[in-house]
């Protein structure tokens, strides 16, 4: 067998991403043994850590692009983007840029139908199917520029991601308070925007045009109805509608 030399170097992830970490290396420097050659990237990854949840890497007190090769004795520092070193928030050597409005598109993986849905409530364009298999969640979000949201810390180690979020709550609605607060999500809640089975932009309606969609009572309490042109389903502002609003104005 070929012989691989390897270099020792010492780590610290800091806040959350100690979670990943095996638990005698958490909140703590810890060194750790790296064949010759390898990237920061992989060695964070190699030790359990996404590189989607890492916004930036420093390497002896220095910022470091992912792909910095380790040598002997360095050490290696890991930040989540809530927990970096003052200044350092808008650095130009941040691992990826700053979200924009624009870039806020997400993919969810076949555990997250419910986040999904809450998601496109509050008018977040939001792909899912839980038939999706991993390699077609990693090619819409490359080809399509969505942020991957997964429990599954495998799926946000594909090379191809450039953006992710691990999801730790169980429940939907404090699944949405969490990946809300992670990426400031508050300023741009648009509610009833979008089809929440379809994910297609839905679109104001005249009673006339629903051909018989709507109940004939339902006719006569209201005037303003939205519709999906894609599934075709109707809505109105009616009971279910008030519930849904008091929801997402709950978790906004």
């Amino acid at each position: 067998m070929p012989y691989c030399r390897m270099v020792k170097a010492r780590f610290h992830f800091h806040r959350e991403l100690n979670e990943f970490l095996a638990r005698p290396q958490r909140g703590r420097t810890f060194a750790c043994a790296c064949p010759d050659g390898s990237s920061a990237k992989h060695m964070i990854e190699a030790l359990g850590v996404p590189h989607t949840e890492v916004a930036l890497v420093m390497r002896n007190g220095h910022p470091a692009a992912f792909e910095a090769q380790i040598q002997a004795d360095d050490v290696i520092e890991a930040y989540p983007a809530h927990a970096m070193p003052r200044g350092m928030e808008h650095g130009a050597l941040l691992l990826r840029p700053p979200l924009r409005a624009d870039d806020l598109r997400f993919i969810a993986d076949a555990h997250l139908g419910g986040l999904a849905q809450i998601l496109r409530l509050a008018g977040f364009d939001t792909r899912y199917d839980n038939n999706f298999a991993d390699d077609e969640i990693e090619r819409l979000a490359d080809v399509e520029s969505r942020i991957v949201l997964t429990r599954d810390r495998e799926l946000l180690k594909r090379r191809t991601l450039l953006r992710g979020c691990y999801v730790r709550a169980l429940q939907p609605d404090e699944q949405f308070r969490e990946v809300a607060a992670r990426l400031d999500l508050a300023l741009h809640v648009r509610a009833f925007r979008l089809c929440l089975m379809c994910n297609a932009p839905l679109r104001r309606a005249s009673p006339d045009e629903l051909d018989g969609r709507v109940p004939d009572g339902v006719r006569e309490r209201h005037t303003r109805f939205v519709t999906c042109d894609v599934c075709r389903r109707v809505f109105w502002e009616g009971s279910h509608w008030k519930r849904m609003r008091q929801r997402i104005d709950s978790l906004a």
